[in-house]
């Protein structure tokens, strides 16, 4: 059966086993819920993981997930550039848990926040510092319009500059006590 570019989480669900699962998220994005049996391959490092996918994808359809669909997307565009398939989860892991599908979670203390919520937090206090530090000095006006630009561009195409910026941040890469190193994952992909 031929694999579609994207499935539903009903879908994804009812034909899970024959996918090797890719959470394409920060390893503190993955370790607060993921689909069971997924490796984590944080979406900056695909490239890296590229001959351990295409060895994945040889075997077995490669799904690509992440907390919305948006970064699984560009992921599978990217591994199509490469010459893998892959196919994406649509809604992410929002759609998945949504649709009462269960998730594995890593033992650790704190769950970081989902990446929408950092977006959200982190344009918010920007956008709000530069608004009452323009009544102090009126140029810093021009971070609130910054920020506001940003989020449209991210709104218009997809792709989110602060995001990606938040991923690497030393909390969105940490993985949880006892969770498999990125250099395991490529191992474990690849075998």
């Amino acid at each position: 059966m031929a694999t579609p570019t994207a499935l539903t989480a009903d879908e994804a669900a009812a034909r899970l086993g024959e996918f090797t699962v890719v959470d394409v998220r920060s390893p503190g994005e993955y370790a607060g819920g993921h689909l069971p049996g997924a490796h984590n391959v944080p979406l900056d490092r695909l490239d890296e993981a590229a001959v351990a996918l295409t060895a994945a994808a040889a075997r077995r359809p490669l799904l690509l997930v992440c907390a919305s669909g948006n970064r699984s997307a560009t992921g599978c565009d990217r591994l199509a550039s490469l010459g893998v398939e892959a196919a994406g989860l649509e809604g992410g892991t929002g759609a998945w848990t949504a649709a009462g599908h269960p998730v594995e979670r890593e033992r650790q203390g704190r769950t970081v926040w989902p990446m929408d919520r950092q977006v959200r937090f982190a344009a918010g206090s920007l956008v709000a510092a530069g608004f009452v530090a323009g009544r102090f000095w009126r140029p810093a006006h021009w971070l609130s319009a910054a920020i506001g630009g940003g989020l449209v561009f991210s709104g218009v195409t997809g792709h989110c500059g602060m995001a990606i910026a938040l991923a690497k941040l030393p909390h969105n890469n940490r993985p949880a006590e006892g969770a498999v190193s990125f250099e395991e994952t490529l191992i474990r992909l690849a075998a």
